[in-house]
């Protein structure tokens, strides 16, 4: 290794540490490559350990049933609701704190913080009282079999019903991204999904005086995983390291701040609504072709979430930057910063796709090896593995704008890509003209392509510069 190598190694391994511990805090000055590299690492981290933790629990569940699998299926696809409401929220406290430390308003941010954290509450206490009461209603009406419900509806009202923990972690991680803590976001997933993984077989299979809960034991373990990071998070806001810090005096409503957040998260919320509801009715359709195509595509989904995550991760930086940027008054600073995320995350997932689009069966087989499960699990991952170039773009020019508080752009885009087109070709394709549960995942891909290229489209215009939260 030559002297100019080395030096390069060791400055990587020196950006590495220094973005992992959370040491570097400024972005809207200095080199924007470096401001990525910042933001991206624990971002990345953070996401690949959410996506490291599903991967683990559904090698667990896989073990227990092929209807355990297809009951996390039909509940995630219903939890992604809250996750819908979750992120809305989260989005639009992104863009509001990384404004307002970008103006070098830190006390704005901490009121902006507050009132996040009130509203997450309030919602998931309201959507935990649903999914305790109604949990075998719920599977039954994404077309659960009545065999597959009596085994899986504990699972479903325990994960739905302790919902909180999912809301305020996602919200109170994306306080610390706005603000440019991402290193204490990533660290959080790593205390969560740790405990996660530790406590899945313990409560799945039974160990010592633990009984076997089988399904159902991998929403406790969930459950507790999140809790206590939750438990972490809220102990870094008012004792920690991070820029935003709360004290008691901060724990009062704030009408004028709270009405600002639901305005801009009400667009981040459609927008994920309108994703994730296509989702639901996606997940309906696949409900059709019977438990093992089921199974099948819920593994696959599970598999591409370990690499869209780490996507996600630097999607999530853009939308940092941009918000702390425009705060800053650098707009021009803000589009660079896109594009260059775009371009690496584009290089990351055109890696991946080579490697879903080759050896599909193999990752596939890895979790189940029923002969049905592989193969429709295989057939999900080349085909949607087939516009991966197109969802890195989609993704960060997205986020982009949900970080400058422009949640109305990508939630119209989502209406067109998902509603319009996605959902009426899934349809025709699968069920009138027969092609099944490729019809869907031929749907699933055409669609990403449409909003990467609508969003790029709508980017260049640049309205979202002015926009004022």
């Amino acid at each position: 290794m030559t002297k100019s190598n080395t030096y390069s190694f060791k400055k990587i391994i020196s950006y590495f540490w220094i973005a992992v511990t959370g040491k570097e805090t400024e972005f809207t000055s200095g080199s924007i490559r470096k401001a990525i590299f910042m933001l991206s690492i624990p971002m990345i981290l953070e996401m690949l350990m959410e996506s490291i933790f599903a991967l683990v629990d559904i090698a667990y569940v896989s073990k227990v049933s092929v209807n355990a699998v297809a009951t996390i299926g039909l509940t995630e696809s219903v939890i992604t609701l809250i996750y819908a409401l979750a992120i809305g929220l989260s989005m639009a406290a992104t863009a509001v704190v990384a404004r307002r430390i970008g103006e070098k308003d830190v006390q704005g941010a901490r009121i902006a913080a507050v009132q996040a954290i009130g509203l997450g509450i309030l919602i998931s206490i309201i959507l935990g009282i649903v999914g305790i009461l109604f949990s075998k209603e719920i599977l039954a009406l994404m077309g659960g079999e009545p065999d597959l419900i009596e085994e899986g509806y504990g699972y479903t009202k325990l994960l739905i019903g302790g919902n909180i923990t999912i809301m305020l972690l996602f919200l109170i991680n994306a306080i610390f991204r706005g603000a440019g803590d991402a290193s204490i976001a990533m660290w959080t997933l790593v205390l969560s999904n740790g405990l996660n993984i530790i406590l899945d077989p313990i409560f799945i299979f039974g160990w010592g005086p633990i009984p076997e809960y089988g399904v159902m034991g991998a929403a406790i373990a969930t459950n507790i995983g999140r809790g206590t990071a939750v438990l972490f998070q809220l102990g870094i806001l008012f004792f920690g390291w991070s820029k935003i810090k709360l004290a008691a005096k901060d724990l009062v409503m704030n009408v004028k701040v709270m009405v600002n957040l639901i305005k801009v998260s009400l667009g981040g919320i459609a927008q994920f609504l309108i994703g994730t509801s296509s989702w639901v009715f996606l997940m309906r359709i696949m409900s059709e072709f019977g438990s093992e195509v089921l199974a099948g595509y819920t593994i696959a989904i599970r598999v591409m979430m370990f690499t869209l995550m780490p996507s996600w991760g630097m999607s999530n930086a853009a939308a940092t930057l941009v918000g702390q940027n425009l705060g800053a008054q650098k707009p021009d600073r803000a589009e660079i910063s896109v594009w260059k995320t775009g371009k690496y995350n584009a290089y990351f997932m055109g890696l991946v796709s080579l490697v879903y689009l080759f050896f599909a069966k193999e990752i596939v087989s890895w979790f189940n090896n029923t002969p049905s499960v592989v193969e429709n699990g295989a057939l999900c991952l080349q085909i949607i593995a087939a516009g991966y170039v197109f969802y890195a773009y989609g993704m960060v020019v997205s986020q982009a704008f949900n970080g400058a508080g422009d949640t109305k752009t990508p939630t119209k885009i989502n209406f067109i890509s998902f509603w319009l087109f996605q959902l009426p070709v899934a349809y025709v394709s699968a069920l009138i003209l027969d092609w099944g549960a490729l019809g869907v995942f031929i749907a699933i891909t055409s669609a990403e392509v449409l909003l990467a290229i609508m969003a790029i489209l709508w980017f260049k215009k640049g309205n979202w510069k002015r926009v004022q939260v």
